[in-house]
């Protein structure tokens, strides 16, 4: 059983029960609540519920609901010393399970589940889930990571957590031990040097892409923070 992916539907009847392996539950398709440990909430789209082995778990979902289910022998150390028990899932591992969702559907390969389960470890193990966030700035930063373009300002970042300006920066700054201006520069930058690094667009395209119109400004501050040009950077 262990190291293996599955799609999987629950029922709207609460059931409990626990396992001898390790389990991550990634929603695709509605949500589920579950209480396990000191979580109890609904997990949904965009999200990943940590189940260690031996660990009971109460749950239920809608019966049109539809999950990624990843029973696993060993977490990667990042899920091993986790407090918590739900976290937000990156883009690249959210792409990534909706890929193995179609492939699962599709065809019975062995040898190409167990070289998706590697590629999805890999990922899990990029995963930043060592923290417990305010649920406030947790939704401010889901709401940043739709579009890395957008030019938020502080007043609307705060309407979203439902502060005042000068509570949101503090509780912003409390949680993720930096400003909202560099947490965001450092997402930008991040896409930036990928998109550089893996796709052929120009350097102008990549600067909007990451909310820079002028390319100026981009080029000066994408030096800034890899000590090399972006033209240096994609070759």
């Amino acid at each position: 059983m262990p190291n293996n992916l599955s799609i999987r539907a629950y029922t709207s009847q609460i059931r409990s029960h626990f396992h001898e392996f390790h389990q991550l539950v990634l929603p695709l398709h509605g949500a589920i609540d579950i209480k396990v440990g000191d979580y109890t909430g609904k997990v949904s789209f965009g999200d990943c519920v940590i189940i260690k082995a031996g660990q009971q778990h109460d749950f239920r979902a809608d019966d049109a609901a539809r999950f990624i289910v990843v029973d696993m022998e060993n977490f990667p150390d990042n899920i091993t010393g986790s407090s918590i028990a739900k976290f937000s899932i990156n883009p690249p591992l959210l792409a990534y399970i909706q890929f193995i969702d179609k492939q699962l559907a599709h065809q019975v390969n062995k040898q190409l589940e167990s070289t998706a389960f590697a590629l999805f470890y890999q990922l899990l193990a990029q995963q930043s889930c060592n923290e417990r966030i305010d649920p406030r700035i947790a939704e401010v930063i889901h709401f940043i990571k739709q579009d890395v373009s957008v030019l938020f300002s502080i007043e609307q970042l705060a309407k979203i957590a439902c502060l005042s300006t000068s509570q949101y920066k503090n509780l912003f700054k409390q949680n993720i031990n930096m400003t909202t201006h560099k947490y965001i520069t450092q997402l930008r930058m991040e896409k930036a040097s990928a998109l550089l690094a893996h796709t052929d667009l120009p350097i102008r395209i990549v600067a909007e892409q990451v909310g820079y119109q002028d390319l100026s400004a981009f080029s000066r501050r994408f030096s800034n923070y890899f000590g090399q040009s972006p033209k240096a950077f994609s070759y």
